[in-house]
């Protein structure tokens, strides 16, 4: 694939803003509208923020790391940047769609690509019933949350919870609970990518929970239905040598 027109995106702050700066004097800088790829310049925050804003344009992103973590992003080197774009590759992931009624009775959808999270509001433990393709699984999961991870979210929030890191190409979800009180030797579940999964929350008055789709919060939820959106086409480029499923096998091997 070859790229022509670059869009360029940063965070506020000032490693990033000199990077965008620099960047736009040596290759342009297109409208988001016109161009065929967008290079964030931040860290892993930013990169799941441009996924999220260009969702529906199905243009591949490009990160360079002028963040903290960077997981997600390529290493930051302002030469020869066309070259490592049209020499990158591509991994392709499919979201997740949370489906939020609250105890108001409103319904609110968010997308999460990394992950769907239920977590106790107050000082008491959430219980929660956990049904899957409308089955019910577990009648009384307590803990302080529960979350839902695509394999590219795999090693984030899920990874800090305990839960299994997936490869990027596999075709399953991973169900990690949160501190969980009772059952307390459970350890979660890996689901097939196709899964429908509900959450239904238990003496949601005393006990009351949010879900957290990524960066999206609805407070008071009493039921939370999550499923794997396979209309929604996501792009992330890296590196030659540097793609997003080597970096997952490499986290497997970290001590």
């Amino acid at each position: 694939m070859t790229f022509h027109k670059i869009a360029f995106v940063a965070t506020d702050v000032p490693e990033a803003q000199q990077a965008l700066s620099r960047l736009r004097a040596l290759y342009g800088d297109a409208s988001p509208d016109e161009a065929d790829v967008i290079v964030a310049l931040g860290g892993d925050g930013l990169m799941l923020q441009t996924l999220h804003r260009f969702m529906r344009r199905n243009i591949p992103i490009y990160g360079m790391n002028r963040g903290s973590v960077g997981f997600l992003m390529n290493e930051f080197r302002p030469d020869n940047l066309v070259e490592r774009l049209n020499a990158a590759e591509i991994t392709r992931i499919h979201p997740l769609r949370m489906t939020a009624r609250t105890a108001d009775g409103q319904q609110h959808e968010a997308i999460a690509i990394n992950e769907v999270s239920l977590l106790r509001q107050t000082y008491q433990a959430a219980k929660i019933c956990i049904s899957i393709d409308g089955k019910r699984r577990m009648a009384e999961l307590i803990c302080d949350g529960v979350l839902l991870a695509t394999p590219a979210g795999s090693t984030a929030y899920n990874l800090s919870a305990q839960g299994p890191i997936i490869p990027i190409d596999a075709a399953l979800l991973a169900l990690t609970p949160i501190s969980p009180f009772r059952p307390r030797r459970w350890r979660g579940a890996l689901l097939p990518h196709r899964a429908k999964v509900k959450f239904d929350i238990l003496e949601s008055d005393k006990r009351p929970v949010s879900a957290v789709a990524d960066h999206t919060e609805f407070r008071d939820v009493i039921s939370v239905h999550v499923e794997e959106d396979r209309d929604i086409v996501l792009q992330m480029m890296f590196d030659d040598g540097h793609s997003l499923d080597e970096r997952i096998l490499t986290e497997q091997f970290l001590f």
